[in-house]
Formats: C-alpha cells, structure tokens, sequence
C-alpha cells in the first residue's frame, strides 16, 4: 500500500452540546426546483400523504421514526404514516432537500440543494448560509461525531458557530463530501471527485491502492461490527482490515450499510446504464469474493440511500420517493399510498 502523507497542526473545536437557537425566525424562500416538475406532479405532490420526489437520503431518528429527505420536502415517517415536516414551516412548500438527521439535543438539522441548512427545534426554525459562514448553500450530507460537533461537509458546528475548514487549516483538499468518525477516533473524509483521506488526530494521511492509485469519488463509508472500514469509489466497493486494502467487487456502492445479522447492503452503478440494490451474505463477507445477491436492478438513480428500521427492515430511496424491503417483498410507499 502506498501512501502520501500531510503532517499538520489541526484545530478542531471539540463542544459536547450542539443546540440550534430557539427562537423563531422567518427563513427567506428557498427556490423551488419546480421547473423539474410539472404542475400537475407539484400538485399530486402537495396533497400526497408519501414522498413523490427524489429522496437522497433516510436516516433514523432517535425513536426510531425514518427521517426522508426529498427534493419536495423532508417527511417522518412513525411506522404507520408520513408527515410532512417542512410543509407549514419553510416557504415554499416545494423546498429541496438533500439530507435530514435529529442530533442528539432532539433538533432536527435540514441540509438543502440550494440554500443553505435549516434547524427546527419545535415549531421554532432557524436558517443559516454562507452570511453564516457556510462552505456554501449547497449542503449535501450532515454528520454528528462523539463529542456532539455537527460537520455539513468541509463546515464545521460547535453549537455555536460555523467554521469552514479547508487546505489553509491543514486538510488536503477543500470540498469535503462526507465524513465517518470510527470506534478508534479516526476520522475518514470523502472528498468530491477528490481522494478518500484520513486524520488520526496529528496527520493527514491520502489513501491509495497497492498500484498507487487514490480512492476517487467516495459517496459512502462505514465502519462494520468488527472495525473494517468499508467504502465505495469509482473502481467499486472496498474494504480496509486495518493493515490493507481489499477489492470486494467492482459493483459500485453509492451507499453501504451493515445490517443488526452481519449482512452489507449496497447501491449503486452495475454499469454505466444499470444501478442495483444488493446484498453480500454474512456467512462469507470476509472471503476474498464473498457471495452477494442482487436483489433488485433498474435505472440508475433508482436505488440510492439505506437506512435499516428497528423492525430488521431494509429501507433504500430512489428518484421516484422511498421503498421498503422485509427480506421477501419490495414496497413502493408512492404505489400503496395512493
């Protein structure tokens, strides 16, 4: 394995508690994608009880509720039926968003397409920008590490003020794309169209195959039940044992989860014209070329992020809104919810 190595010192504001303020505010209008969008479908949207646009991301939120984030609103949804969190609160209604998470204080932080994040503790809202200190109005993934600091990209959160971190503090490139915290206190960046980067607390260090080749265009990376770290790029989905690197297949992986039995989930390209929602078994994940099953494929965009439920289920979204898989049955929430 080689590796390139970027020694720094790194100031990195360590807060325990996150808050939003709660006092109400009045967020200027977000502009609506809605030329994407015949009127006929932002009106089917308006009055549907399930998300009808393109969700890029599912999380839980802390009861266990599945938070979506949709390109026409962010929805809950409490086992039994949707809610539309940012109708009544955020103008417009069609506001697009790409990533929702509840921090650990209860608040619930909304990273938007092209304006910005919105904090909603309540019926209280609070916007922020890049007059903010925002990297930019384009957020695309929220993350919470150990000791309660929100980071939204390259911005980092201490609960109390934005910093955007980029090469001038030490880190190897500016735009960061998403970030995992791992049980040793390593943090791993994915940066876009860029390198996937580790920081052990004192060094910086790019990551590169055994023929010297950076990972490039990292979309996910997780830490599985045994401290591998597994992550997705160009060449496919990989893992890291914590002495080197392994090729698990050349199926790309947009998002990787890890199941309560042991189970990788994945989405992402076949090829160029076929993405698939996939599964390697846990009995043999381990193995050189571990089995996988291929439970669904379609267009691409059709199977984008995962999220697994309390009851063992396995959620993924789409460009056509969420759906549901019980180890037998696919369910389109945008079918049975009609």
């Amino acid at each position: 394995m080689k590796i390139s190595n970027y020694t720094t010192g790194l100031l990195l504001v360590l807060v325990a508690y996150t808050a939003c303020t709660q006092t109400p505010t009045n967020p200027p209008p977000q502009k609506a994608r809605s030329a994407n969008y015949t009127e006929a479908q932002l009106l089917e949207a308006d009055t549907s009880r399930v998300p009808m646009s393109m969700v890029r991301h599912v999380r839980l939120a802390r009861n266990g509720d599945i938070l979506i984030a949709s390109y026409l609103g962010v929805y809950r949804y409490d086992g039994t039926s949707f809610t539309n969190l940012t109708r009544e609160i955020i103008a417009p209604r069609f506001a697009s968003f790409w990533d929702a998470l509840e921090d650990r204080n209860g608040n619930l932080w909304l990273a938007s397409k092209d304006s910005g994040l919105y904090c909603i503790r309540g019926k209280s809202v609070q916007h922020f920008t890049t007059k903010d200190g925002l990297s930019g109005n384009m957020m695309l993934h929220i993350y919470e590490d150990r000791a309660g600091n929100l980071w939204f990209g390259s911005t980092l959160y201490d609960g109390k003020t934005f910093r955007t971190l980029t090469t001038r503090d030490g880190y190897p490139v500016n735009h960061i794309r998403l970030l995992l915290e791992d049980s040793t206190g390593k943090r791993w960046f994915g940066a876009q169209q860029e390198d996937l980067f580790v920081f052990d607390g004192k060094t910086f260090t790019v990551l590169k195959d055994s023929d010297g080749k950076p990972f490039n265009n990292v979309w996910s990376v997780i830490e599985d039940k045994k401290g591998n770290i597994w992550f997705g790029a160009t060449d496919g989905l990989w893992r890291y044992d914590g002495r080197k690197f392994i090729h698990v297949s050349p199926r790309g992986a947009y998002a990787i989860i890890q199941d309560s039995k042991g189970n990788i989930f994945t989405t992402g390209p076949v090829n160029s014209q076929v993405w698939a929602f996939t599964r390697y078994d846990h009995q043999s994940v381990y193995e050189s070329h571990p089995a996988f099953t291929e439970i669904k494929s379609g267009r691409p965009m059709d199977f984008l992020d995962l999220v697994e439920a309390t009851d063992g289920s396995i959620w993924f979204s789409s460009s056509r809104g969420v759906h549901r898989y019980d180890g037998h049955t696919i369910t389109d929430f945008k079918t049975v919810n009609r």
